[in-house]
């Protein structure tokens, strides 16, 4: 059977989900919807730089396109917030289609979110369809994965992740979400009104936490900005001795004033070394590195286009990547 898929934002991730989509034998596009004007009326495989045509002509209405194009499945890509994504959840709850999200504010709904998220959940069941947030990370390596290891331990005292990343590989906009090129004083103005900042750590450790029966006392996030001690450039920018280069995220679970959940996060212009690591303090002691670590947007890409399946068997309701099926590869 082929899943006809519907493309919600056409951004960097959204394209990149979309190029994949399009060289899965078992997966056709049948829309895309965007905001930007210069993409609407063009055909997908142009935006997105897919190397034919594929006679599907990106449209600025969502309902119009569902109603046009009875989609399977729809793969949202457009906002790190769960408030400005839910229009478009609400267009496609009422219209009866599963999704799949890279809104990392979904992947693990925080109490901040619990309202927005428990009307998910409500509207999905009501339309008998899945919803599911994920990506590399929420979605994987800094809960997930960590989750997975802990099932052959007998016991588990504590969890650190860390993930550290060269960001000279990724993408514009995820430089510019860690603050490269700033100022300090830029920095923490970015990171006060919350454009500078990794989204998500919050949400993994609530998953992690959840699936392990601790019960937190509280949940810090901390942000520091890294400063360049020597010019560094990527494809998109240089930056200066001085100036900022990426961030420093550090989110920790609490109970009774005892660290049981750290993740650490580095992402910086000439990082030396790009890992992922989890250690699990237990018995047995756990302790992983991925070597080079997962490269964040085919990572993320990859897991929304490989959700496809596992969404469409899905119980109906808002579902996380805790209560999923195993994550795989499907062709």
């Amino acid at each position: 059977m082929t899943i006809r898929v519907l493309h919600v934002g056409l951004g960097p991730i959204g394209a990149a989900v979309a190029r994949q989509v399009a060289g899965r034998r078992a997966l056709r596009i049948v829309g895309a919807v965007d905001v930007d004007p210069a993409k609407v009326g063009r055909d997908v495989g142009d935006v997105c730089g897919i190397d034919r045509r594929l006679r599907v002509a990106v449209s600025a209405n969502l309902e119009e396109s569902i109603k046009a194009t009875n989609p399977d499945v729809a793969l949202v890509c457009t906002s790190s917030s769960l408030k400005r994504a839910l229009p478009q959840l609400e267009v496609l709850l009422k219209r009866r289609v599963p999704i799949v999200s890279s809104t990392e504010e979904l992947a693990y709904p925080t109490k901040g979110n619990a309202r927005i998220a428990k009307a998910i959940d409500a509207r999905a069941r009501g339309a008998r369809v899945a919803v599911l947030g994920t990506g590399v990370n929420p979605g994987f390596c800094m809960d997930a994965l960590p989750i997975m290891l802990t099932g052959v331990c007998a016991q588990v005292e504590r969890i650190e992740v860390d993930r550290v990343q060269d960001a000279r590989i990724r993408r514009l906009p995820f430089q510019q979400k860690i603050g490269a090129g700033l100022t300090r004083e830029e920095f923490e103005k970015r990171v006060e009104e919350g454009s500078v900042r990794h989204v998500g750590l919050a949400e993994s450790i609530s998953m992690i936490a959840d699936a392990l029966g601790w019960k937190l006392d509280a949940i810090h996030d901390e942000i520091q900005p890294k400063i360049a001690t020597a010019s560094v450039s990527s494809a998109f920018l240089t930056v200066e001795p001085g100036f900022v280069v990426g961030l420093v995220q550090d989110g920790v679970g609490f109970r009774k004033g005892a660290r049981l959940i750290t993740l650490h996060m580095e992402a910086y212009l000439g990082a030396p070394e790009s890992y992922d690591a989890v250690r699990v303090v237990g018995s047995p002691p756990i302790d992983m590195k991925i070597a080079g670590g997962i490269h964040g947007d085919v990572a993320t890409a990859s897991i929304l286009v490989n959700s496809i399946p596992k969404v469409l068997n899905a119980a109906p309701g808002l579902r996380t990547m805790r209560d999923m099926a195993l994550p795989s590869f499907s062709g």
